[in-house]
């Protein structure tokens, strides 16, 4: 029997692509070739000019990974303001706090929910399109923050952090797909990558929000930071009923005359989007033969087991590279003499670790920005593993420093350190941040692009978990107080990962 979903899209069509109704599949390969072809052939900027409201769509899909990214980076800066320490902490050594236990509580929230959010939105996302999808986790997420926002205990705060990180968690898997569904073979590794620089907009913008507000001594200097996170459903929301369906979505369900209008309003006038429907179509049923599938299951099938190992790989490592320290870049600058903060780690007063903070993401932004220039030049094998060689080197330098004699009493060691982590963060974002993202969709079977992503989402989430329980104890002063030490944990993995990535990763 058919699926009756799909035989009703297809009834629903009163001209189902006449090519598809008339044409054999000789004449369906023919053509496929001759979109492959013509897409080998542009260059990026001749992609841009012929597609460019796929790069403003896929764009716009995007931003809902500063949502994602925003929350988590604005609660790790909220542990560093007064404000938010004296309402929401405890006394420690004359000073306020929040204790190690409440830091991983709250911070599970982003986790948990990339974890639980990446896998269930694969399930909608087949069903009822990106679009559809992308504009449900919208309006709920517009929802959960007024929880955050009316919080004024550790409990109900908790509660806004964990329902929010389940819809957050879903965006980090619809914007590359429908990124990698949408653009040609010449814009693909760019717009796939502007997951990782709305990642890098969403975090500088929670540390420039706080920033401003981190002197305010009421309830606004967090209130205000939570009410900033509805700017973006405001935006997402005018915009979304303009913006169109993934083809490749609608060719599966079947739907062949909507995904040619879809083409066509992904390009200009003067493309003849039929051999790009037809390599659509062929693609599909040549996975189809391969038996591809469709679930989770068939991720871990022999087809398809180095691809997800692959995928799963290059975005776990981001985690043990060591780029949950960004969310405390703030507190790890921080030094206990001049701030409220009690913790003594990098050695910075409080006004000089906001702003080190915000310079921080700002070079990251920088980096992910050069990172097109090597997309378009070099390969992604080549630029990630030569990028994780180098992250690791840093890791461990930041490392050695944190030995030196008398550290406490020479402060130029922690403006050193501090420089180090802006090298390293500037080399994160020029290689494997933007990189793993372009890995994710090229690696995928195009039948299972969503499900591959939410996998290593997810895994890549359990990783983070893994680290928000574990940070808060290794860099408080009342727990390990590690400080720069951190280098040596984080570089050592580095080089475990360069092996794996070495002799596992291929060129695409």
């Amino acid at each position: 029997m058919g699926n009756p979903d799909t035989d009703k899209d297809v009834e629903n069509n009163k001209d189902p692509a006449a090519m598809i109704a008339t044409a054999s599949i000789d004449d369906i390969d023919a053509e496929a070739r001759i979109a492959t072809d013509e897409e080998h052939g542009h260059s990026f900027w001749e992609a841009v000019r012929l597609y460019p409201t796929a790069v403003g769509w896929s764009m716009f899909f995007s931003l809902g990974v500063i949502m994602c990214a925003f929350d988590p980076q604005l609660l790790g800066q909220l542990y560093a303001t007064p404000a938010f320490q004296r309402d929401f902490g405890y006394l420690y050594d004359g000073n306020w706090i929040i204790s190690a236990p409440w830091q991983t509580g709250l911070s599970m929230g982003s986790p948990i929910g990339q974890v639980v959010g990446a896998f269930f939105a694969a399930f909608p996302m087949e069903w009822y399109g990106r679009k559809k999808t992308f504009g449900a986790c919208v309006i709920l997420t517009t929802g959960c923050v007024f929880i955050q926002f009316f919080a004024r205990s550790l409990p109900v705060l908790l509660v806004g952090e964990l329902l929010g990180g389940l819809v957050l968690g879903t965006y980090a898997v619809i914007a590359p797909a429908y990124a990698s569904e949408v653009c040609p073979l010449a814009l693909r590794g760019v717009l796939t990558s502007c997951t990782n620089i709305c990642f890098v907009t969403g975090q500088l913008i929670a540390n420039g929000v706080i920033a401003g507000t981190h002197v305010l001594d009421s309830h606004w200097a967090y209130s205000a930071a939570f009410c900033a996170q509805w700017i973006w459903p405001l935006v997402i929301l005018i915009g979304l009923p303009f913006a169109p369906e993934s083809p490749w979505w609608l060719q599966r369900r079947g739907r062949f005359e909507d995904a040619e209008k879809a083409l066509k309003r992904l390009a200009s006038s003067n493309v003849d989007v039929k051999p790009t429907l037809a390599m659509i179509i062929e693609t599909d049923r040549l996975e189809r033969e391969m038996e591809s599938g469709t679930t989770y299951w068939d991720c871990f099938n022999k087809i398809n087991r180095r691809r997800t190992e692959i995928a799963i790989g290059v975005y776990t490592i981001q985690v043990l590279s060591g780029i949950y320290l960004v969310g405390y870049a703030t507190y790890f600058f921080t030094r206990k003499s001049q701030s409220p903060v009690p913790v003594l780690i990098a050695g910075l007063p409080t006004d000089q670790a906001f702003n080190m903070g915000v310079g921080f993401l700002a070079v990251g932004f920088v980096g992910t920005c050069l990172s097109w220039v090597l997309l378009i030049y070099f390969g992604r094998r080549t630029i990630y593993n030569w990028g994780l060689g180098l992250l690791a080197v840093l890791q461990i330098l930041i490392g050695i420093l944190d030995c030196a004699p008398n550290y406490d009493n020479r402060p130029a060691i922690s403006w050193a350190q501090s420089v180090l982590m802006l090298v390293w963060n500037f080399f994160y974002d020029l290689s494997i941040g933007p990189v793993c993202f372009v890995l994710l969709c090229e690696v995928s079977a195009t039948r299972l692009r969503g499900k591959t992503i939410a996998l290593a989402t997810a895994v890549q989430a359990l990783a983070g978990i893994v680290m928000t329980v574990a940070i808060p104890y290794m860099i408080n002063a009342d727990q390990a107080n590690m400080r720069g030490k951190l280098g040596f944990f984080f570089g050592g993995l580095a080089i475990l990962c360069l092996v794996w990535s070495y002799f596992r990763v291929p060129e695409l």
